[in-house]
């Protein structure tokens, strides 16, 4: 593994520490890596949501733009 040395807020550093003393975690790098981990399959998923709308807005079975779309889906989850 390659090691690191990163600054944190006093909020971030204490919330890691909160994380950690719940026996949540066992040490702070392993909840870095899994926040890193979750960042990166969230980034997947957008990925593969941006491809999707692409692929649709391109077979011309839509008029609506990108952002009309996420518009759209977003007031369908909120309400």
């Amino acid at each position: 593994m390659t090691r690191q040395s990163i600054s944190l807020t006093e909020p971030n550093d204490q919330w890691l520490k909160s994380q950690v003393d719940s026996k949540e975690y066992s040490s702070k790098s392993e909840l870095v890596n899994d926040l890193i981990r979750q960042a990166r399959n969230q980034q997947i998923e957008i990925d593969w949501i941006r491809a999707r709308l692409e692929k649709a807005e391109e077979s011309g079975f839509t008029t609506n733009s990108k952002s009309d779309i996420l518009a759209q889906s977003k007031s369908s989850f909120n309400g």
